[in-house]
């Protein structure tokens, strides 16, 4: 497939942008190196090197002009996880590979899919069967599971809510664990039927990082060992921002109470 230059540079661009997205949407190393490869292939690249770690994408390729196009796109969140999108752009991805589209027809695709956020209904209606279920599942009663249900909920308003601002995960874990501590600390104090215990273990399950470690697990077998242990180390310290805020509410309700 003929490009001219102006079409070589938006595709380097819009390569860069569908491998921002994978890799914010929880897609693994190895995936994302491999998508972008196969893609520029698809267009007609003679050679492709991509360099991904969790935090930077570097790409250059070489087109049968013998022009050699090189970027670097620096990566500021990759915690997040969303299926639903990593989907749509694998779907762009085989599509391309198979019958290549126009480039401005494949910029525009994955600027649709990057636009399309989760459905927060859903995301809530699993976050309040997830930590209910978990509650009851660890040996929780039936008031247990209401109520890790309820206060899931509002573990996910406000992850949604502090999404939204300028925090590090990290530090809004750790501030909505020592939330969700205190309130399910008054709420046992109240309410000496539920147990707090099966409460807390029905709601950590929503922050706990579980996918983060697994891809870190997987990139480092894959032989991503950088970007392996840079995952793995910021899933142990937001494992321990969630710890540190349980613990800080259950001093904060030794002493009021």
């Amino acid at each position: 497939m003929e490009l001219t230059k102006t079409e070589q540079a938006a595709l380097i661009e819009c390569l860069l942008d569908m491998g921002q997205q994978l890799l914010q949407s929880g897609a693994e190393i190895s995936r994302v190196e491999d998508t972008i490869t196969r893609m520029a292939r698809a267009y007609g690249c003679l050679r492709v090197d991509v360099f991904v770690i969790t935090s930077i994408i570097s790409l250059s390729l070489e087109f049968p002009n013998e022009r050699v196009l090189t970027e670097t796109r620096r990566i500021f969140s990759s915690s997040d996880t969303d299926f639903t999108r990593l989907e749509k752009l694998n779907h762009i991805s085989r599509a391309c590979c198979g019958q290549p589209m126009p480039v401005a027809e494949l910029r525009r695709a994955v600027s649709q899919a990057a636009a399309e956020g989760k459905n927060f209904g859903l995301v809530l209606l699993g976050s309040i069967l997830a930590a209910g279920s978990f509650a009851v599942f660890f040996g929780g009663t039936l008031w247990d599971g209401l109520a890790a249900a309820v206060l899931g909920a509002g573990v996910c308003l406000l992850q949604r809510l502090l999404g939204k601002t300028e925090l590090s995960p990290v530090g809004a874990n750790l501030l909505i664990s020592l939330i969700t501590g205190v309130v399910v600390g008054l709420a046992c104090h109240a309410l000496p039927a539920i147990h707090s215990d099966k409460i807390l273990i029905g709601d950590i399950m929503l922050l706990i990082p579980g996918l983060a470690m697994l891809n870190s697990v997987r990139n480092i077998l894959g032989g991503n060992t950088i970007s392996g242990l840079v995952r793995l180390t910021e899933s142990l310290i937001w494992a321990a921002a969630l710890a540190g805020g349980f613990m800080m509410a259950l001093l904060i309700l030794n002493h009021v109470l």
